[in-house]
């Protein structure tokens, strides 16, 4: 009778879910419309080979050259130094941002929210005003004797990872906060009750907590550096290119698009390795905590 009870029990809930499953058929189809399907006619344009068959010869010609190699090394280290400069201001930020109450942390949510409202072309070229050799940051250096002539900031690799970092900053702060909010505040109390100093407390108690937070925030900046666009082109402009600036010369300029779809069809490997990679990561230090 009880086992009756169950199926019939199990029965409805089996077809509430089927129904609540036909809510994400709109979204479910647009995404394959306008998302998976052309991502799909780019992976295939980019095994066509210029004799009309199929094969890896793009990929092969990709890497035989050096310039390529050179310029996907570029657009990587660019991406990882952002992530690590990010990671580096948003932490202590996102750990004042949790302390923080009242007035201040309504001031801390505008302070990372706000500019996510606006346009990258905009605090791009706002940065790209202030390390101009006239700009406001050559200013100041000179006028508190650090400096006697303009620095070159303008169109280097250094000036790219600042204004990236700062432009991406919000999504590597709000990740780390989120998990800061779950944690219990008499952890670290109860670590210093049983002797644990500052930096034990920091690096065995509060930073392992932290981790998910970390590899979130780091897989979102990650992904939005090595794919940058505009940032670059106003920042550093031809002198320095990355591999989005490689697949806007090759379809707009050189008008080849095996060559445009086989690049990017790497970076949409590199994206997909960044989130398979982080949600593995994820999982594994969520199932450890």
């Amino acid at each position: 009778m009880t086992a009756v009870q169950g199926m019939t029990a199990a029965a409805p809930s089996r077809a509430t879910f089927d129904r609540i499953a036909l809510l994400a058929a709109p979204g479910l189809s647009f995404l394959a419309l306008f998302y998976a399907l052309p991502l799909a006619l780019l992976l295939f344009q980019s095994l066509r080979m210029a004799d009309g068959g199929f094969g890896i010869a793009n990929y092969v010609a990709f890497f035989s050259e050096p310039f390529n190699i050179g310029v996907l090394m570029r657009t990587l280290r660019v991406a990882l130094l952002t992530t690590l400069l990010a990671l580096v201001i948003a932490y202590p930020t996102a750990i004042a941002m949790n302390r923080a109450k009242g007035v201040w942390l309504t001031v801390f949510l505008v302070a990372m929210v706000l500019p996510m409202s606006l346009g990258v072309i905009v605090k791009a070229f706002a940065w790209s005003i202030l390390f101009r050799a006239n700009g406001a940051l050559n200013q100041i250096l000179q006028a508190v004797g650090l400096t006697d002539a303009p620095l070159r900031m303008l169109f280097t690799e250094t000036a790219l990872v600042i204004g990236a970092a700062n432009v991406f900053l919000p999504f590597m702060v709000l990740p780390i906060y989120a998990v800061l909010q779950q944690q219990k505040a008499y952890l670290a109390d109860a670590a210093a009750s049983l002797g644990a100093g500052p930096f034990f407390r920091f690096f065995h108690v509060a930073l392992p907590l932290t981790l998910p937070g970390i590899v979130a925030g780091a897989a979102f900046v990650f992904s939005l550096s090595v794919s940058m666009y505009v940032i670059p082109s106003l920042i550093v402009g031809e002198t320095q290119q990355n591999m989005p600036m490689l697949i806007a010369r090759s379809f707009l300029y050189l008008r080849n698009e095996q060559l445009g779809s086989t690049i990017s069809a790497i970076l949409l490997i590199i994206a997909i390795s960044v989130v398979l990679g982080s949600t593995w990561l994820a999982g594994r230090l969520g199932a450890r905590e």
